[in-house]
């Protein structure tokens, strides 16, 4: 594979992706989301945190456009405020799985043999785990929190995405490519991360922008049994967690967070199937 196909191909992909409709719908959402989440005390209606008692589950309006919540506080200001977490949780348990799978999987895919056999067998251990009982243990063990839950999630995923990067390291490392690279010279680091990490990124950035969203709902659920974002901060999950608990009172406060929880995480699995079918696309020409 030349310089000039693998500079190509990400102009190529993020054109696939901005050709169909769904997906260039989805990329905007997200950047919307990224938005609230770095300027959101800039647009917020009205304070986050601010309790106005006297105006608990207030209707839809024009001064409260989702309502109150229980405590007299706009949703659609806390729906913005926990956009950071939306954010934020993702990126940090994605890139702590990046950070453990990443490494052994390129080093699992290319030395094989002992290597392979154990990073393997403890992978499958851990991948053995229902992701949210894993995660719950972890967070027992670290304590409740939004980073220890990211951590714990993070180390959840990485086995899934060791496997991926090890297939792919040793589907792309029997390249003829690879072997001229070896014969002259390169040594591991620089094979490893010049030759077969380019050629690996489109899988790996397709189960990234799935495990996004997958964290996201592992996030909300912690958040929603009270291991994960801890009060007066919002998240989409605790704000749920609150939704039920006064149901009766205000059916609807249900309804934002929940709609939020689902947009953002059909809006990565979007994504994700489009660089899927723009790689697929890519290999056939």
């Amino acid at each position: 594979m030349t310089m000039a196909t693998r500079s190509a191909r990400p102009r190529h992909v993020l054109r696939s992706i901005l050709r169909r409709p769904s997906s260039a719908v989805a990329v905007g959402f997200v950047v919307i989301l990224v938005f609230f989440a770095i300027a959101g005390p800039l647009v917020y209606p009205h304070d986050p945190e601010a309790q106005d008692l006297g105006n608990r589950f207030a209707d839809v309006s024009l001064t409260h456009l989702l309502g109150t919540d229980e405590f007299g506080r706009d949703v659609a200001s806390r729906i913005i405020q926990a956009s950071r977490i939306a954010v934020v949780a993702p990126l940090i348990s994605v890139g702590v799985a990046l950070l453990i799978g990443l490494p052994l999987g390129l080093w699992a895919g290319v030395r094989r043999g002992v290597v392979d056999s154990v990073t393997g067998r403890l992978a499958d251990t851990i991948l053995s785990l229902p992701a949210l009982v894993g995660a719950l243990a972890i967070v027992a063990v670290l304590g409740p929190g939004l980073v220890n839950a990211m951590l714990a999630i993070g180390i959840i995923f990485s086995p899934g995405l060791f496997r991926v990067v090890r297939g792919a390291t040793m589907s792309v490392a029997e390249e003829t490519f690879v072997d001229s690279a070896v014969a002259i010279g390169s040594s591991t680091r620089r094979t490893l991360w010049v030759h077969i990490l380019p050629n690996i990124a489109a899988p790996l950035l397709v189960q990234v922008t799935i495990l996004m969203g997958v964290a996201l709902l592992v996030e909300a659920s912690l958040s929603f049994i009270g291991l994960g974002v801890q009060p007066p901060d919002a998240s989409w999950g605790s704000m749920l967690k609150a939704a039920y608990t006064n149901q009766f009172h205000s059916p609807f406060s249900v309804v934002p967070p929940g709609i939020a929880m689902v947009l953002t995480v059909l809006a990565f699995n979007t994504i994700g199937d489009s660089i899927r079918d723009a790689v697929g696309l890519r290999r056939r020409t």
